[in-house]
């Protein structure tokens, strides 16, 4: 059976449309249904929000956990010698008699052992990690050198070996003469560091696309698995980055990648996820940036820590020979990292899933030339990301559907699509429901003198009290996630970086529940977002 992977363009169909309206239509009614049943009764109303904001301790709670576990596992896996993994995997017997007694407690040891046992077992029925190739595809678009060469130079510094590392830098033609000038000397600096450095120039105004990244890594890809085959390079031996132009891997992740590769059976139905850290520039950030770049690399860091609810997220590896079956990545819409976890799914009929690296890649926070245009690029770059809730009509399309038809079993796919569901309504109406939500009962039905109307504001703060024991994990954890601090700042810009957590309730109003609302009414009304708004990347003398 073929498979349909691309999202629809033009008019869509009244089952496509129903499930684009769904995020929305949930997301207001939940707050319209606090007022009405408020206004009703003010005691069904506070049922209504307590349950709510009980959900938002319990949630909290394992916020905490999370954090304080995923923090403790990244360490643990950064301590490790991948590249000394990968090397014993080249020769397991001997490798397993030497390490099988050892009483080692690093990361995952006890499973390195066990790998080694196995394939000492298979005999070389195994990709030999001394032909693993890694293809990085940098995507631009008119990002300057002082950008795009940092990026580069980290994947240079990897203790993966670089004579098999092949560099491409996927760049728009939109971006005009200074980008094409920018990939051409990055080409001739880095030419001879990997085995290859590629420029691939994606044209502008290509059928069927929108205006994106996704069409700029097709694009690319599709050249790459060119040069691959060219160069008589094993498809399958082929693991396949996509960066984007400030993104800095840890020296360590192109090794820990290719070590589960080698050793996962299923390894072409796997996507491989880092643990994305808004890191790079987050002492010249403002405070409201600031809160936002730590709010998301620990949102990172919890997911790392639940891998059966974990999508893709902007850099990730995949193999290219997968790549190349599904034609890569999407042309049709902004999101296409987290589309590609759905893209794959249903591809590979339901045998697909992502694989949590506990390695860091680190990207910029948001600055832009002055603090407002800052301000608004920050809200362009997460209405962007909440645009994910289209994926929301894309499952539920394949969900809903004839069992003949259906790409996946409904047993399996339908928690998926409810974790998608929930998540974006959450995004959208917990921020305001929690600062707020408190004095709609009483404020809604004035003439009701009940203990629990005027009350709830009271019961509404103790929880919230609670809650903030995860906001106070996560201030602890970002002082140590921290780089260190630059030369330029005084020691008391750590003083400003504890007091900016005061802006949280501010910025989840802002930018958590608003973005979301906005890009989930732009898909009640099909105005869709079909121009990725490309985030100015500026560096801060």
């Amino acid at each position: 059976m073929r498979r349909n992977l691309e999202i629809p363009q033009g008019k869509r169909t009244k089952k496509y449309r129903f499930f684009e309206i769904l995020p929305g239509a949930l997301s207001y009614g939940a707050i319209i249904l606090l007022f009405l049943l408020s206004w009703l009764d003010p005691v069904l109303g506070s049922i209504y929000l307590f349950i709510i904001i009980a959900s938002t301790l319990v949630k909290a709670v394992g916020i905490a956990y999370r954090t304080i576990q995923g923090y403790e596992v990244i360490k643990r896996a950064e301590r490790v010698d991948w590249r000394g993994r990968i090397e014993d995997l080249a020769h397991p017997h001997e490798s397993f008699e030497r390490l099988r007694d050892d009483d080692n407690k690093s990361y995952h040891f006890n499973e390195h052992v066990e790998n080694l046992k196995l394939m000492a077992a298979m005999h070389g029925d195994y990709p030999d990690p001394t032909k693993i190739y890694h293809v990085v595809i940098i995507t631009a678009y008119n990002e300057g050198i002082e950008i795009l060469e940092p990026s580069v130079k980290a994947v240079a510094d990897t203790t993966f070996p670089n004579d098999h590392i092949i560099v491409a830098l996927a760049y728009e033609a939109r971006g005009g003469e200074a980008m094409e000038q920018t990939a051409k000397t990055l080409q001739k600096t880095f030419k001879t560091t990997f085995k290859d450095f590629l420029i691939i120039k994606h044209p502008d105004n290509l059928p069927g696309e929108v205006i994106g990244k996704g069409p700029n890594l097709t694009y690319a890809g599709a050249r790459v698995a060119e040069y691959v085959k060219a160069k008589r390079i094993l498809t399958e031996n082929v693991i396949v980055t996509s960066l984007d132009s400030d993104n800095h891997m840890h020296e360590k992740y192109l090794d820990s990648v290719a070590y589960e590769f080698i050793t996962h059976p299923n390894r072409q139905r796997l996507s491989y996820q880092p643990v994305s850290l808004f890191m790079n520039n987050i002492w010249d950030a403002p405070a409201p940036t600031r809160i936002i770049a730590l709010s998301n690399s620990f949102f990172n860091v919890i997911t790392t820590m639940r891998p059966h609810a974990l999508r893709n997220f902007a850099s990730h590896s995949q193999p290219l020979q997968a790549l190349e079956a599904m034609d890569f990545w999407s042309k049709r819409t902004i999101v296409e990292d987290g589309h590609q976890y759905w893209r794959s799914l249903f591809f590979f009929g339901g045998n697909y899933s992502v694989l949590p690296i506990r390695i860091p890649i680190y990207q910029d926070a948001v600055i832009g030339e002055t603090f407002w245009q800052t301000v608004k690029a920050q809200f362009v770059q997460v209405r962007r990301w909440d645009y994910g809730a289209s994926d929301v009509a894309y499952v539920g399309t394949k969900l809903f559907v004839k069992k003949d038809q259906r790409l996946m079993p409904f047993t399996k796919l339908f928690p998926k699509f409810w974790r998608l569901l929930d998540g974006h309504v959450t995004l959208a109406i917990m921020a305001p429901i929690v600062a707020v939500g408190g004095w709609v009962p009483m404020i809604m039905n004035l003439s009701a003198h009940t203990m629990v109307g005027y009350n709830l504001p009271n019961i509404v703060s103790v929880v919230e009290t609670f809650a903030a024991i995860g906001l106070i994990v996560t201030i602890l954890i970002s002082f140590r996630l921290l780089p260190p601090r630059p030369a330029k700042y005084k020691k008391g810009k750590e003083i400003v970086m504890l007091l900016q957590w005061v802006l949280m309730p501010v910025t989840s109003i802002l930018y958590q529940s608003l973005a979301a609302f906005y890009a989930q009414t732009r898909l009640m009304l099909g105005a869709y977002m079909e121009k990725f708004d490309v985030t100015k990347k500026i560096i801060k003398k």
